[in-house]
């Protein structure tokens, strides 16, 4: 299923483009140097994707934890059920809960980080706003931590969210090129093959989770059972 997650990093492009496409439009880079450009942005990326491989380790600690319990394949059904939920409810239904409220004084403090480090253009600040960046709430993000869950290893849990993050760089990078194209309008046109994509993805791990001896798609409740444990000694 790690494939899923670089899927699912390029789709969910699509909606950062929207959501995080303003910071990445706002990086201070080179304008007259296109090498040092092309590092820089090379930086702000390994910054994101440092965040996403640390929280991949948190929840990978988590699936971990729960594969132990013995309740893997109800692991991703749930997290097959979770995904196609938060592509289905609107965000501003969502919103209204707050769910970061409790740790709002967190997130306020990585904004103020984030915009102090966009004053600076030396190559940590490119790296730190990256970090900061990658710790912003997102829903697909928690979607994809979801997944990161449901791999039940530490190690696979933190490639899962590296190569959703990897997903992402195409398009957060071509942003920076092409800011001047790309419209609300059509950013929101963009966004919404998201949810779409989002539900077939947790449509796969429910699959996954239902052993119906599917090769590759949904394996046995032995061959999931292997797997896992083949994946946990690697």
């Amino acid at each position: 299923m790690l494939y899923t997650a670089l899927i699912f990093g390029l789709i969910s492009s699509l909606h950062c483009i929207g959501m995080c496409g303003p910071i990445a439009m706002m990086l201070p880079v080179s304008r007259n140097n296109p090498a040092e450009k092309v590092l820089q942005l090379f930086l702000y990326h390994a910054g994101r994707l440092t965040s996403y491989a640390l929280l991949g380790l948190l929840f990978g600690i988590l699936g971990r934890s729960l594969y132990l319990a013995g309740v893997q394949q109800n692991i991703s059904i749930g997290v097959g059920i979770l995904m196609i939920t938060i592509a289905l409810v609107p965000e501003n239904v969502v919103a209204k809960y707050n769910f970061s409220k409790p740790i709002y004084k967190v997130i306020s403090k990585v904004k103020s980080g984030l915009g102090r480090q966009f004053k600076r253009k030396t190559p940590d600040a490119f790296f730190t706003i990256g970090l900061f960046n990658g710790l912003l709430p997102c829903g697909l993000v928690y979607a994809a931590l979801f997944g990161a869950i449901a791999m039940q290893n530490v190690g696979l849990g933190m490639l899962y969210m590296i190569l959703y993050g990897v997903g992402t760089i195409p398009l957060m990078s071509a942003v920076v090129y092409i800011a001047n194209f790309l419209s609300f309008p059509f950013r929101s046109k963009l966004q919404k093959i998201v949810p779409l994509v989002t539900v077939v993805i947790g449509l796969l791990f429910v699959l996954r989770g239902m052993g119906l001896d599917i090769p590759y798609l949904s394996p046995g409740t032995v061959h999931l059972f292997v797997q896992a444990t083949a994946n946990c000694h690697n």
